[in-house]
């Protein structure tokens, strides 16, 4: 991942009236999240650059990583923070998506509160095929085709998915093999075990997902990120499943399947109200500092925009 281009897309996102919050690089996932605050004009005008930044630095044809993509700015969600509803972020997302189709010929498909179809409110399924198949079946089949511009992607960029939806937790965690099983050493487990463990965990986490007093709100896959196996989630409702929650039943479930969680991550920020002091999903997450990973506290205090 080339940090200057990071840098670069994040520094375009400068207007006046916008915050930035938080940042990242993930070269695991060859993927960066940004999150910016601010009234809804100046937001909007900030998340259109980025994505027009975003086109022009990087290309999809040689960009692979292990997390799905359709585009160069992949996702663009508009999330109520103070002072206005998810049916108002739908608003601005469908604004920003005429901008960055008009502006950069960059084509749109809206999802969440401001998908224009139900098959398209969920962001799997707009995502369905990734970059390399979606930009085939958008030509093919009129059911595929973006809500604005195409019928063809960009031929770099690819497209953005540009919604609203209320906050989204990304959190990851790490599998290993627990020392001893059964009062026995046990061998190593090769990368193939662990990457189908983890893939086996992700998979019983959606079937709970679906099932009476299961993880409602909980998406979840396995991956292989920096040689580790991960289970990288998205918590939708933390609300109604909280991080505790989540954490005690990935560890139960991992159990089942002869591994351990290790570690944990937080890719972006929390709400104050998921922040639970002193649990295990806390305990367990690398470098978690809550003055700089809890929302609200961000909010009094914003980073200084890059320099490029």
């Amino acid at each position: 991942m080339d940090e200057d281009k990071v840098r670069a897309i994040v520094a375009s996102m400068r207007v006046d009236g916008v915050r930035l919050l938080d940042w990242s690089r993930d070269a695991a996932h060859n993927r960066s999240v940004v999150t910016i605050a601010g009234s809804p004009e100046a937001v909007v005008e900030a998340a259109v650059r980025a994505v027009g930044r975003a086109a022009q630095l990087i290309d999809l044809t040689q960009q692979s990583g292990v997390h799905p993509r359709i585009g160069a700015a992949d996702v663009v969600p508009f999330v109520p923070v103070s002072g206005i509803s998810v049916a108002e972020c739908a608003m601005l997302a469908r604004q920003a998506g005429l901008q960055i189709w008009r502006r950069y010929g960059v084509p749109v498909y809206f999802y969440g509160a401001a998908a224009t179809r139900p098959d398209r409110v969920q962001l799997e399924d707009v995502r369905r095929g990734q970059f390399e198949g979606l930009r085939e079946a958008a030509l093919r089949d009129a059911m595929r085709r973006p809500d604005v511009g195409g019928p063809e992607l960009h031929s770099k960029a690819g497209a953005s998915a540009v919604g609203a939806r209320n906050f989204l937790i990304a959190y990851n965690v790490y599998i290993r093999q627990p020392g001893k099983i059964n009062g026995g050493s046990a061998p190593i487990l090769p990368q193939q075990t662990e990457i189908a463990s983890a893939r086996a965990i992700a998979r019983d986490i959606r079937d709970l997902r679906v099932s009476n007093g299961g993880l409602p709100g909980v998406k979840a896959i396995g991956v292989m990120a920096d040689g580790r196996a991960q289970i990288s989630m998205n918590i939708t409702d933390y609300q109604l499943t909280p991080m505790g929650q989540v954490h005690a039943a990935v560890s139960a479930i991992a159990r089942r399947h002869g591994v351990e969680v290790s570690d944990g991550e937080l890719i972006g920020l929390i709400p104050e109200a998921a922040f639970e002091p002193d649990s295990d999903w806390v305990r367990q997450t690398v470098g978690f500092d809550a003055e700089q990973k809890v929302l609200e506290r961000k909010l009094h205090r914003p980073l200084e925009w890059p320099a490029v």
